[in-house]
Order: structure tokens, then sequence, then C-alpha cells
């Protein structure tokens, strides 16, 4: 019974943590701030069109993925920094290629919500 009492001491901390590098991901770091902005819109606006269950969730697998590549963008960033202080062509690359990361999720994330809000949009002009 104490093992499962330590365990779970330390599967709850572990959340701790992850709620820690959340709170520093959307208040540190400008970039988080603009996809949470573009989150809360998207939400808007899939409200205003009643979008559909199936509609929500290509939403918020979308949102998730960007906001989860801006977190790992900046983990590489934390860590590039950290072991490589001065500049190296290597660290430079590394933390482009996670910035890229993050603009492929966005880029096809904008995408996946225009067709999601033009499917709509033609379906309330064919209503009327």
């Amino acid at each position: 019974m104490k093992r499962l009492i330590t365990y779970s001491r330390g599967r709850l901390s572990a959340f701790g943590y992850a709620f820690r590098g959340a709170h520093d991901l959307l208040s540190n770091h400008a970039p988080s701030k603009i996809h949470m902005l573009a989150f809360v819109g998207m939400v808007a606006v899939s409200w205003a069109l009643d979008f559909p269950l199936w509609k929500w969730v290509a939403v918020l697998i979308c949102s998730g993925l960007v906001l989860a590549a801006e977190a790992l963008n900046t983990a590489v960033e934390y860590v590039v920094d950290l072991v490589s202080p001065d500049y190296h062509v290597l660290a430079g690359k590394a933390k482009d290629v996670a910035a890229g990361a993050v603009l492929f999720t966005a880029v096809f994330s904008g995408l996946v919500a225009l067709l999601l809000i033009g499917d709509s949009l033609l379906e309330l002009a064919a209503a009327q």
C-alpha cells in the first residue's frame, strides 16, 4: 500500500511540472499567446457556425497539435541555449527545424480551419 501511495504522489507531482511548463509557455512566449488567440477565435467561429461534433474534434486536434509543437519548439530552444550559449551552426539549425515544425502544424491547421469554415458557409448558403 505504501508503494501505491508513493507512486501516486510521484504521478501527481508530474502533473505539477506539466502545469508549470504550460504556464511558462503561455505566459512568457509571444508565439504561444498568438496560437491561443487563434484557438479562441476558432472556438468562437465554430460556436457561431454551430459545428457538429466531428468538426469540433478536428478543431481540438489541430489546436492541440499546434500548441504541442510550440511547446516542443520552446523546449528545444531552452536546451539549445543551455548547451550552446555561443552561436553554432548546428544549434541554429536545431532551432530552425523545431520552428519549422510549428510552422507546418500551424499552416496545415489553418487549412483545416478554412475547409471546416468553408463547408459550414456552403451549407448555410445552400439552406437559404
